[in-house]
């Protein structure tokens, strides 16, 4: 999986950098197949300066490719914390993903044998 890490409004430091790798890293074995053609868009921010509670940040993910597309964004008062949230969302969205795949694959396959079994009869009739 390939990482890209854009930082706004605050300076990228090789810690953050290497925490967002870490955790992402996570996701690989939720993707399903190879993950060498999944790309991961990540977005490190400082929100806006109105916040009267104290600095905010966000942390925006979109993971697309090998037939995935999906986005999360969290905010929280601290950054290695919003990165964990993305990351736990992430990985509920895959598995939701794959339990979907998984069903749709499960409804084709019991379809194609209950026509099968539909032409079975037919053909016992016909003789």
């Amino acid at each position: 999986m390939k990482i890209n890490i854009k930082a706004t409004g605050i300076e990228l430091t090789p810690a953050i950098s290497d925490y967002v790798h870490k955790k992402l890293a996570m996701l690989e074995k939720h993707i399903e197949g190879s993950a060498q053609g999944v790309v991961a868009q990540v977005e490190v921010a400082k929100a806006t300066e109105h916040h009267k509670l104290g600095e905010i940040f966000r942390t925006d993910v979109h993971l697309a490719g090998e037939g995935l597309d999906l986005y999360t964004a969290e905010e929280t008062e601290d950054i290695f914390s919003s990165i964990d949230k993305v990351k736990d969302e992430l990985i509920l969205q895959l598995t939701r993903t794959r339990g979907k795949q998984q069903t749709l694959a499960r409804k084709g396959g019991q379809m194609i044998k209950n026509m099968m079994k539909f032409d079975w009869f037919r053909r016992k009739d016909d003789k």
